[in-house]
Order: structure tokens, then C-alpha cells, then sequence
């Protein structure tokens, strides 16, 4: 079988087969088989919203999936997909300018996790779906959701890099803190109760106990039942090494999928150093109440 950018190059040249069965009633989701697709084509999908999801069952042939709407030259430039596991039978591709294809998700583990692609102003959002070759496709379903957000909004932290265009798990810097904790989806102020790794999806899972909820937009810290504290689970890369620690936190991050990520967690003594510093030099982005 010929390599992807070969493969692609040479799909340009067919006939492409447009796709018009198993959308959702707001065109945000699509569901098919490839049992249904002619030999040697590419199906052609567009989906309109800002997150959907696909289910490519018995994959065979190709895929291209245009994001955001009839045109896809427009409209927000981050486009971040999530598999369902077992994600199996096809590779998923960002297509770049020239025809170019950047590998995003994989059969196996080594690409688990979420991933992120960004498009310049001048790339099409589009997606390439190529099924791998199998003997037997009967149990191979390719499935993902994915969300697209403006260009302007802040890219997540490293510590969040499985979520991100790029970057390494290390600690953030004091200006990084301080933006954080003005843009965040959520800014929480608590206890590491435990965390959990899921070696699967190459992701940590972080228990919180929130002492103080400074900022959430999504329902992230309810009352707990039994206890009566605020917990919630907060997920990072496995790779950042993560482990349960003494003392108190502010974790900050966003949400992905219904899921909050973590951007950054300094010690809270350590935050409220960096921003007391930035408050006399009237650097601080945004004002917190900490007290």
C-alpha cells in the first residue's frame, strides 16, 4: 500500500464518493460503514458543528472529513480529537497545505490520548481517514470525538501537552501562573486525594479535594455525598508523572470533552508569592481574590 501523502496524492485523482447516510439530525456526528463504500474511493463528509463525533465502522478505503462547515477555510483553527478505545482499522490525518498529512491518531497505544492539530488562516480544516489493512475488519470500529476552538483562545499549558499543539511536562513559569489563573476554565485551591494511571490512554487521573473554588465554568466540584468535600478528577499525560503530594495546590486547566485538564498546579504559597510580586510591579493580568 502506498504511503499516506502518496495515497492521498493519488485519491485526488478518482472520483470521490460523497457520503451522504448516517449524519446526526444537526450534522454534528456521522456513523457509517465502509462495507458500503466503492473500491478505490474517498468519501467526502462536512460537519458543521463545533464538536461531533465519528464512528467509521468496518473501515475500508478513505475518509476526508471537512470541519466547521461548508467552507472550511473558515471559522476557528484548533481542532483537538479524542478516540474511543479500541480505536481500531484506520489512521487519522491533519491534511497541510500541499497535500501534506500529519499523523494525529493510530491503532495501538503510541498515539493514545487526546490530540490537537492547529491550521494556519490559509489551510483548510480537514481530516483524512485512511483504513489500515486487515484480513479481518469485522471488529474494527474507528471512533473519536473532537472540538474546535477559535485561535484566540490560549493554547493549554505544557503540563497539559497531551492536549496541545506542542510542549513538554515541566513546571509553568510565573507569567504562565498569572495568565492561567485569568483565562483557566477552572481555578481550584485544594488537596491531591489520590491518582489514579491509566496506562491505556497514557493519561493520570488527579482526585482533588477543593478547598475553595475560585473560578469553574464547567460543573466541575459538587458536594460530595457522603463526606461533604469537593471532589473532582482532574487528568494529565501519564508521562508527566504525576504522583500524590503534601500540602495545598492551585490547579488550574480547562475543559476538554466534558473533561478538565490540567494546565498548570503550583503550591499555592508559590502562586500567591508570584502574584503578590506582580501586584506591586501592576503586571498582574487580572485580579484574584485569594483571601
Amino acid at each position: 500500500m502506498p504511503p499516506p501523502a502518496l495515497f492521498c496524492a493519488l485519491c485526488c485523482g478518482l472520483l470521490a464518493a460523497s457520503v451522504h447516510a448516517g449524519y446526526s439530525a444537526d450534522r454534528c456526528s456521522w456513523r457509517g460503514s465502509g462495507l458500503t463504500q466503492e473500491p478505490g474511493s474517498v468519501g467526502q463528509l462536512v460537519l458543521a458543528c463545533a464538536e461531533g463525533a465519528v464512528e467509521w465502522l468496518y473501515p475500508a478505503g478513505a475518509l476526508r472529513l471537512a470541519l466547521g462547515g461548508p467552507d472550511p477555510n473558515v471559522g476557528p483553527g484548533v481542532a483537538c480529537l479524542r478516540p474511543s478505545r479500541p480505536f481500531a482499522g484506520a489512521q487519522v490525518f491533519a491534511e497541510r497545505t500541499g497535500g501534506a498529512l500529519e499523523l494525529l491518531l493510530a491503532e495501538g497505544p503510541g498515539l493514545a490520548g487526546a490530540r490537537c492539530v492547529h491550521w494556519g488562516p490559509r489551510e483548510r480544516r480537514a481530516l483524512f481517514l485512511q483504513a489500515t489493512p486487515h484480513r479481518d475488519i469485522s471488529r474494527r470500529v474507528a471512533a473519536f470525538r473532537f472540538e474546535l476552538r477559535e485561535d484566540g483562545r490560549p493554547e493549554l499549558l505544557p503540563q497539559a501537552s497531551s492536549l496541545g499543539v506542542n510542549g513538554a511536562c515541566r513546571p509553568c513559569s510565573d507569567p504562565e501562573l498569572l495568565l492561567a489563573a485569568c483565562t483557566s476554565d477552572f481555578v481550584i485551591h485544594g488537596t491531591i486525594h489520590r491518582v489514579a494511571h491509566d496506562t491505556e490512554l497514557q493519561e493520570s487521573v488527579i482526585t482533588v479535594v477543593a478547598s475553595r473554588v475560585l473560578r469553574q465554568t464547567l460543573p466541575l466540584f459538587l458536594v460530595g455525598v457522603s463526606e461533604g468535600q469537593r471532589q473532582a478528577s482532574i487528568r494529565t499525560l501519564l508521562r508527566c508523572g504525576v504522583r500524590p503530594g503534601p500540602g495545598t495546590f492551585l490547579f488550574m486547566g480547562w475543559s476538554r470533552f466534558g473533561e478538565a485538564w490540567l494546565g498548570c498546579a503550583p503550591r499555592f504559597q508559590e502562586f500567591r508569592h508570584a502574584y503578590a510580586a506582580a501586584h506591586a510591579a501592576h503586571l498582574n493580568p487580572c485580579e484574584l481574590a485569594l483571601d
